[in-house]
């Protein structure tokens, strides 16, 4: 009886499977380095990408804000500029940094308060009272001057105080039940009257080192 030989295999692809029972294409382990790498061919994708497939850059937050009504200023204070400007609804008074308000109550110079009313009745913001008027106390730090009005069902008052170095705040204050007096620490908006009102009564008690007759007493939009 005749012996059968063996019969040699001649097949030499690549097995399908990996050791770790995958398609050696969907194995992350046995695939990388080589063509069917997957995670090569994606980086290689995003690398080819066009430029114009790609996002702008976005702009700024917010752009450099101007003035849109007349105004006057006073300043600078450390870098920061305090504009008197109109707008609807009456007077807005804040201070100015890099083309930003800044959320703070305005503070400037006592001696500079005179100058900027006088340029604000210049640009018919507010007039001024040239009664004459008899002379004033030196006033302490911790004086002001207050108009009185209501926020809501709150009162409130728009303070000129002086606190410290010749140095004025112009700020609300709001009466809070329970809890007294709270300084209000932004621009300050209100009708002209409302300043006129607390300059004249910060100008009595020597706030601002002036007579009152120098002073604001209204002005359009009253």
């Amino acid at each position: 009886m005749t012996a059968l030989l063996p019969i040699p295999l001649l097949c030499t692809t690549v097995p399908t499977f990996c050791r770790h029972n995958r398609f050696v294409a969907d194995c992350p382990i046995c695939s990388k380095g080589t063509v069917l790498d997957q995670s090569s061919t994606a980086a290689s994708r995003r690398r080819s990408a066009p430029a114009g497939g790609r996002r702008g850059a976005k702009p700024a937050a917010e752009a450099t804000r101007t003035s849109r009504g007349p105004f006057v200023s006073a300043g600078p204070y450390d870098g920061a500029e305090v504009r008197l400007e109109r707008v609807p609804g009456g007077l807005r008074l804040a201070s100015w940094r890099g083309g930003q308000i800044e959320r703070t109550a305005p503070v400037l110079a006592a001696a500079d308060v005179p100058g900027l009313l006088a340029e604000a009745s210049a640009r018919e913001l507010l007039s001024l009272d040239g009664t004459a008027a008899p002379s004033v106390p030196v006033a302490e730090p911790g004086s002001f001057g207050a108009s009185a009005g209501r926020a809501g069902e709150l009162r409130d008052e728009l303070r000129v105080e002086l606190i410290d170095d010749g140095r004025v705040r112009v700020a609300r204050w709001v009466m809070r039940p329970n809890r007294g007096w709270e300084l209000q620490e932004a621009p300050v908006m209100l009708p002209p009257k409302r300043f006129s009102e607390a300059l004249a009564a910060a100008a009595r008690k020597g706030v601002l080192g002036q007579p009152e007759g120098v002073l604001a007493s209204g002005g359009p939009g009253e």
